[in-house]
């Protein structure tokens, strides 16, 4: 495992329309760590996902975010996802008249390319790849011809969203409430499926508000958002306490 931060959030202060959301926020996640972010709703933790990505609306007030040891504060989201940051969004947005193999092949090339492979994948190797990931996520092969979120349950678009993360192989991907709308067995399958994909090549920063998301998938270390910054670390024990105990206990040794 590099000993290089392959993310790295120094101090971030964020804020949106005018009105700081993120006070200071530090985090390094490196490649083959799992890494949680709990906290209760309104504490900024899908504003720190925004961030890192890029999104207009969220201001970096102060602070830095570096991937790879460079800041990408002025690279737009596409550049970063390009370098190999990748963001599963909470609520997922249609592409009506993209097929999700189409946004696949192009979303690979893009990413190839700025991995130093000029041409694209052959695309009987390309439909193995897809073929393969699709299996592991119990996914119908029809799937890969139907529009981009156009219609999908919210189960289909979270595991639209993990097969992204499978064939594209970034290296870290900021997963934000990837268990929100899902039932069990949804949770359960794409849970498995970030679990195969996550390995010494792969970085995840896991955003959650509840802890039933890591009964599946194991983090190596939990953080606690609260008011805009990270008020306590730990271990998966972390987690645990949290749903025994709620947020209070957190929030009064913060404010103590």
């Amino acid at each position: 495992m590099s000993t290089n931060p392959t993310l790295e959030i120094r101090n971030l202060h964020v804020a949106v329309e005018g009105k700081p959301i993120l006070k200071g926020v530090n985090l390094v996640v490196r490649k083959g760590e799992v890494h949680a972010l709990m906290g209760p709703n309104g504490s900024g933790k899908s504003t720190l996902a925004n961030a890192l990505m890029g999104h207009p609306r969220y201001e970096v007030t102060e602070g830095d975010i570096l991937f790879q040891g460079a800041s990408i504060l002025e690279m737009d989201p596409d550049e970063r996802a390009r370098k190999g940051l990748f963001l599963a969004f909470q609520y997922p947005t249609a592409i009506p008249g993209v097929s999700v193999a189409n946004f696949l092949r192009t979303a690979l090339t893009a990413r190839r390319k700025e991995m130093g492979e000029e041409k694209p994948m052959p695309p009987k190797e390309f439909r193995a790849l897809v073929k393969e990931k699709m299996a592991l996520l119990k996914m119908d092969e029809s799937f890969a011809g139907r529009y981009l979120n156009d219609g999908f349950s919210g189960g289909e678009k979270k595991r639209a969203e993990i097969l992204q993360l499978a064939v594209l192989r970034p290296e870290i991907a900021v997963l934000d409430e990837t268990d929100s709308g899902l039932d069990i067995d949804a949770l359960r399958i794409v849970s498995e499926g970030v679990n195969a994909t996550v390995g010494p090549d792969l970085g995840v920063l896991l955003i959650t508000h509840y802890q039933r998301l890591l009964n599946y998938i194991k983090p190596d270390f939990v953080h606690v958002l609260v008011d805009g910054r990270i008020v306590k670390s730990g271990g998966a024990e972390l987690a645990h306490e949290l749903e025994k105990l709620g947020y209070d206990w957190i929030r009064e040794g913060a404010a103590a």
